[in-house]
This record gives C-alpha cells, structure tokens and sequence, in this order.
C-alpha cells in the first residue's frame, strides 16, 4: 500500500471518489491509499482459498467475497480485504449497497509491502468489527497460515498452521481446510513475498 497524494479527506467524500475511481483505495483517518496490485502467487493463493472456501461452506448460510467487496471496520475506515466472510444475512451500509458491515472472517495474504500494516494498524481496525470472530494471514514465502479466533473475552487467540501436512481450522465456519491443498504446486523462494 502507498500512500496516495490526496489531502485529507471525509469519509463521505472519500467514498464518492473511490465509486468513480478506475482503481480501489482503501481509506483510514481521512487519508487514502492506493491499492497496487499484488503479485501472481497473491492471486493464485487468494483465489485457492476462495474455491475451496466456497466448496466447504456449500448448503450453508455464508457466503464469501473477493477483494472487490469494501468492508467498513470503523466510522473512519474503509478496507478491500483479499477474501471476506459472511455466515449471516449480509448487511451493506447506504443506497448504495457497496460496503460491508457484518463479516464473519477476512483473509489478507501478505506480502513484502504490506504486511506490517496488515499486522498493526489494518488488524486494529479489523477487532473493531462486532461480527468479526476470525482474521487469516495467509504468507506467500513459506506454507503457513496464521488465525486470530476472537474469545469470548475480546482477546484473540493466534493458532499458526506450518508445513503443507498441516489442517487449518476455521472455528467460526467449522470447517477444516488442508494446507496443501492452498499451496499446491507452489515453489518457494526467498522473495516469493515482493510485490
């Protein structure tokens, strides 16, 4: 994420901006910052999990969103997580229908440029979230995954999934995903995470 060469904004007129922009930018504190885009093992692992997301939640009551789907963690900030989902009624904010209010889990894949801010500042927004139970860290230079499971109460709890024989567990979907099935085919290297 870099930032964007716009003075402060509001978080209404920040909105009007991003609808009629060519490219997505994510919103904190009335400032805004362009999304660049990611590299092609980003996409490969965020689509992966989509798919197999979607073919263990089938018949249920969630559904799962790609990176187009705007997500307000706060009053002040507005974010395009890599995947987010709903096991509930999806409720949107305004007439416009275009920001989600009520994910259930959001899934970043880091990489070299943005995952401090993904830990840090983007992950304190996200706690924010009354219906958030699950924040996934998805790495690209090594099979791993981290989860944060909200507890009842408020702390979070990091389970961390090394090695392809590993089975991620989502405790607010109940289901369980192997990792090798996410990484699959995928050759590490030592800059396997620059964007």
């Amino acid at each position: 994420m870099s930032a964007h060469a716009i003075p402060h904004m509001t978080p209404e007129e920040y909105l009007a901006a991003d609808r009629a922009a060519e490219f997505k930018s994510e919103y904190f504190d009335g400032q805004v910052y362009a999304m660049s885009g990611g590299t092609l093992l980003h996409s490969l692992l965020a689509a992966r999990l989509i798919t197999e997301l979607n073919k263990a939640l089938a018949g249920r009551r969630c559904s799962v969103f790609t990176s187009d789907a705007r997500v307000r963690a706060t009053a002040s900030t507005y974010v395009y997580p890599d995947i987010s989902v709903v096991c509930a009624q999806p409720q949107v904010d305004g007439k416009h229908q275009d920001i989600l209010l009520n994910p259930t889990l959001v899934v970043e894949v880091l990489s070299g440029s943005t995952e401090r801010h993904d830990r840090g500042l983007k992950f304190a927004r996200y706690r924010q979230i009354a219906s958030l139970e699950e924040y996934v860290l998805v790495a690209q230079s090594e099979p791993r995954v981290e989860i944060f499971l909200r507890q009842p109460d408020h702390h979070w709890l990091l389970s961390e999934y090394f090695g392809l024989e590993s089975t991620i567990r989502f405790e607010s979907l109940g289901i369980d995903l192997r990792v090798s099935h996410l990484y699959q085919d995928v050759e590490f290297s030592v800059s396997a995470d620059i964007v």
